[in-house]
């Protein structure tokens, strides 16, 4: 018997062959898919908003990525390096040179004139500093030496150099004492010697090349160094030679009223244009034997200050004066330090001070002040009379020398004067 024949199977019939399970599963998965799509385009959207415009979205996010990665780095590196040093220097400073007999007699030798015994006690202090100035009163002519010519051997200048000596200040009262021949004299001497001169010059022509000023340049700070004189006692610069020498008053020949405004603010200008990181001036000014301070130094003072000087470092009057500083401003003026090497003769002075003054550059800024000063007394031991010389001494080190008999060659006078000068000295210091 024949078999009946089978309908095919429809296409209903096939999918009735999926459980309700799978069904399920199906229907999950494809909502799974519209969600990714959905979250898709939400990315593209904020990475297109985000991208610069105009830009292909996957290149400029990728370059996008590098520079925020490149600053990251830099800015980690920042913060991990330390800070710039500062650059510190010291310049010391000391008051008057005084040519003089005594002075001059001070390093007579038989056979000429050696002068290194003079300074060898404070040669510790000048040499150690980065820059040393003196101010030297006196010429450099030749013979007769002493008080009435101030005419020194040229021996002065090599033991000052020898002790540490940088830079001169002739502008001061003895700068013309032997006319502009003794001062172009002088002033190839002190060159000669390996020092550089301050304030005073041989010709106008010298003068206007050099501006006014000098600048020396120390672990590089630039430091520019101006130096003016109230006078050249009573004595006017010729025809010819007017800028020679620079000076603090129109009148500086005869009753020092009239402050030189025009001329200094001129030097202080040349002197800006230089762009020094700090500015000196080194005055030879005020009045003898006197600590009073004049209204005029006030003027110029002031004047000095609001021209971009920040140390004034003053002589001439033979006495130690106060030291004003400034630690928020880094400004320093000291009026007047005293007789580094003199006759000794007038009661205040025999004693002055090595003023230590410390300058900074600040390793982030750059910016160059005044931080600090220190200063060392010191006292002229005249021995004269006994047959010796003049010893310049430290007074701390020869009172504790003679204390602990340590240093025989000091005598009992020399001690009370170093007890007295350092008495004065830290009283007008403060």
């Amino acid at each position: 018997m024949a078999g009946k024949r089978k309908k095919p199977n429809s296409g209903r019939a096939r999918g009735q062959l999926f459980s309700k399970r799978q069904l399920l599963e199906m229907r999950i998965a494809v909502l799974v898919t519209a969600v990714v799509l959905v979250g898709c385009g939400i990315a593209l959207l904020i990475a297109h908003a985000v991208l610069p415009r105009g830009s292909a979205g996957g290149e400029v996010s990728a370059e996008s990525a590098t520079q925020a990665e490149t600053q990251a780095v830099a800015e980690t590196e920042a913060e991990t390096e330390p800070p710039a040093e500062d650059t510190v220097i010291h310049l010391v400073a000391g008051g008057d040179i005084n040519v003089t007999d005594k002075t001059v007699a001070a390093g007579a030798q038989a056979s000429g004139y050696d002068y290194t015994e003079v300074f060898l006690d404070i040669m510790p202090v000048l040499a150690s500093a980065d820059l040393t100035v003196v101010n030297f009163e006196g010429n450099t002519v030749g013979t007769p030496y002493g008080s009435d010519t101030v005419s020194a051997p040229t021996e002065l200048l090599d033991a000052l150099k020898n002790a540490g000596v940088d830079l001169v200040q002739m502008a001061n009262s003895k700068a013309i004492a032997n006319g502009m021949t003794g001062l172009a004299a002088t002033l190839e001497a002190i060159s000669e010697a390996g020092m550089q001169s301050v304030g005073a010059y041989a010709t106008n022509a010298d003068f206007n090349r050099s501006g006014g000023y000098v600048i020396r340049e120390v672990n590089g700070i630039r430091i520019a160094f101006v130096a003016f004189t109230k006078g050249m006692d009573g004595m006017g610069l010729s025809s010819g030679s007017e800028s020679c020498v620079n000076v603090l008053y129109t009148d500086y020949n005869s009753t020092y009223q009239s402050v030189d405004t025009a001329s200094i603010t001129s030097i202080l200008r040349n002197v800006q244009a230089a762009e020094p990181d700090i500015t000196i001036a080194l005055l030879h000014w005020g009045s003898e034997f006197n600590a009073q301070l004049s209204s005029s130094q006030e003027t110029i003072r002031d004047l000095l200050l609001e021209n971009g000087v920040s140390v004034i470092l003053g002589t001439h009057s033979h006495y130690v004066q106060a030291v004003e500083y400034s630690a928020e401003d880094g400004t320093l003026i000291a009026y007047s330090l005293g007789d580094l090497l003199g006759d000794a003769d007038k009661a205040g002075t025999n004693y002055s001070v090595l003023l230590n003054i410390e300058i900074t550059k600040d390793g982030t800024t750059g910016a160059v002040s005044v931080t600090g000063y220190e200063y060392v007394p010191v006292y002229l031991d005249d021995q004269t009379e006994s047959g010796g010389g003049i010893r310049i001494l430290q007074v701390e080190t020869g009172i504790e020398s003679y204390e602990n008999n340590s240093l025989s060659s000091i005598s009992d006078e020399a001690y009370e004067g170093m007890l007295n000068a350092l008495e004065k000295v830290n009283s007008r210091m403060g």
